[in-house]
């Protein structure tokens, strides 16, 4: 009963929902990859280039149409755009010289490295359930990575410590932008956020583009075939990107990326029905466990939120009442000061009937806050 209450409250569901809703879309950017990859297609920055530019547009005629200045400076967004881009190329690059399991178990390292960043910089406390919810979450994505290890996969790579060292580099790029978007999405604008993103992303891109991958576009035969997938990449990742930011502001980064944990649960879910392959039956567990890791990290958020409002209510009530305290204080002590010689008969009573007005407003600020205890 309990459970269910839990599930029941508004930002909990929603950031579940949410949270699941861009796994898939991230499943649906590393199928579009993996077509791409095998029509011998190696253009990682290339693909990302038209998400920025979709951003750009869609965000950017928002932020014009408003006629506002930028909440942020636009430096903040410049250094968020480099960070954005570097972390999708290492991360993409790094399949070319280590394993498929040893990318996926090191880009778990996004969240230490965002618990850290959100604990230090944005003063976010986390309880040992949260803690006992990831360790959930990540037992789960390693039962997954064993069970789908193929003899192709098993191999080392061409360079498995260079591989290792440009995941764990972009895992921790990927735990920067999370949390930067974290802050800006609260102190700023998501709208802004998108737009500026956009617009600084598709400059670093199309810079990085001309340099590293201006070949291997000139040797793509643009068929049917070829474009389906960068389009479908470009789509998937500008709806991923435009819903981050909300569930950043509800939930944070560390509900998101594990969340994100999920998207290789639905890449099986897609095997099985659309390609009517055959899977392990751990992965089963593997998908529960993630589930129960979601539940336990989310687990009341809720009354957590309203306590945390309840405490704020309480200190500015009393707040409050010092502040009045105070101001009845320095009235009694200018009329004091102001009165006539001691000894004249018309403010002889004076003190009296001020510390009476004093007594009462303390009555009535107890009364009320006897009321709100009850």
């Amino acid at each position: 009963m309990e459970i269910l209450k839990m599930l029941g409250t508004k930002k909990t569901l929603l950031g579940l929902v949410l949270g699941q809703f861009l796994s898939l879309l991230i499943t649906s950017t590393g199928f579009s990859s993996s077509e791409l990859a095998r029509r011998g297609i190696n253009a990682p920055t290339s693909q990302s280039f038209a998400n920025y530019v979709l951003l750009a547009v869609v965000y950017g005629t928002i932020v014009i149409y408003r006629k506002e200045g930028l909440k942020a400076k636009w430096y903040y967004y410049v250094l968020l755009g480099i960070v954005d881009v570097e972390a999708n190329f290492l991360v993409v690059k790094a399949y070319q010289y280590t394993s498929l399991t040893s990318v996926m178990l090191l880009d778990c390292w996004t969240i230490p490295c965002v618990i850290f960043l959100t604990w230090f910089f944005l003063k976010t406390n986390y309880r040992l359930k949260k803690f006992i919810g990831v360790a959930v979450c990540v037992a789960g994505l390693v039962m997954v990575v064993f069970s789908d290890v193929h003899a192709s996969d098993r191999t080392a790579g061409s360079n498995p410590v260079k591989g290792d060292l440009l995941v764990i580099a972009g895992s921790i790029l990927y735990a920067v932008s999370n949390v930067s978007e974290e802050f800006l999405v609260t102190n700023a604008d998501r709208v802004e956020l998108m737009a500026m993103l956009g617009l600084f992303g598709a400059i670093i891109s199309a810079c990085q583009i001309s340099i590293l991958e201006r070949q291997e576009l000139h040797s793509i035969h643009w068929s049917a075939g070829a474009v389906f997938p960068f389009i479908g990449f470009a789509l998937a990742m500008f709806l991923f990107y435009s819903f981050v930011p909300i569930l950043l502001k509800h939930s944070g980064s560390t509900m998101l990326n594990l969340s994100l944990l999920s998207s290789d649960m639905w890449a099986v879910v897609i095997r099985i029905f659309a390609y009517h392959q055959k899977v392990d039956w751990i992965y089963f567990i593997a998908f529960a466990a993630v589930t129960a890791g979601l539940v336990i990290y989310s687990w009341g958020s809720g009354e957590e939120d309203r306590h945390n409002g309840q405490v704020a209510e309480d200190t500015n009530e009393q707040s409050n009442a010092m502040d009045e305290e105070a101001s009845i204080g320095n009235r009694v002590q200018g009329f004091i000061a102001g009165s006539s010689k001691p000894g004249d008969g018309k403010h002889d009573s004076t003190p009296s009937a001020l510390q009476g007005m004093v007594a009462s407003n303390k009555n009535i600020r107890r009364d009320k806050q006897g009321n709100t205890s009850q």
